[in-house]
């Protein structure tokens, strides 16, 4: 031969397939540990939120907002795409200080609430779990 070698050759036994085989373990276990403290995060937010005091407040609705998370799944073998999503809403409430909250619609209240709206609001930690809307024409809804 001529005396070169290359890094990359198959004979050799090193070079980039060794850099391959070192960091695949790595990246693997680096994305399983990501996966995990998500998953966990989530967990304790949900169980956060459920044990949560439920707390009623008079409240305006002053905004609404839905979060779509879309995702994309490959099939290699056919190369169909197939997509699904999750639609997350919140409203957004304030109070009688003035103070305003987003909080996540967990019992379907998006449909039923209008901006502008205002009335009773049972809050559970981040959720809105319900909202009784003021009708009459209370000394509360003057403060709007």
């Amino acid at each position: 031969m001529n005396g070169f070698s290359s890094p990359y050759s198959i004979g050799s036994g090193g070079g980039m397939f060794e850099l391959i085989s070192t960091l695949f373990p790595i990246l693997f276990i680096v994305v399983l540990v990501i996966i995990i403290v998500k998953m966990v995060g989530s967990g304790a937010r949900y169980m956060k939120n459920a044990n949560s005091p439920r707390d009623s407040r008079f409240a305006k609705v002053v905004s609404k907002r839905m979060d779509v998370h879309q995702h994309s799944h490959m099939n290699s073998d056919n190369h169909m795409n197939s997509t699904s999503s999750r639609t997350y809403y919140y409203i957004t409430l304030e109070f009688d200080n003035g103070e305003r909250q987003e909080y996540l619609d967990v019992k379907n209240l998006y449909g039923l609430v209008v901006e502008g709206d205002t009335g009773y609001a049972a809050i559970q930690g981040d959720w809105i779990v319900a909202f009784e809307r003021n009708t009459g024409g209370s000394p509360e809804q003057a403060r709007y």
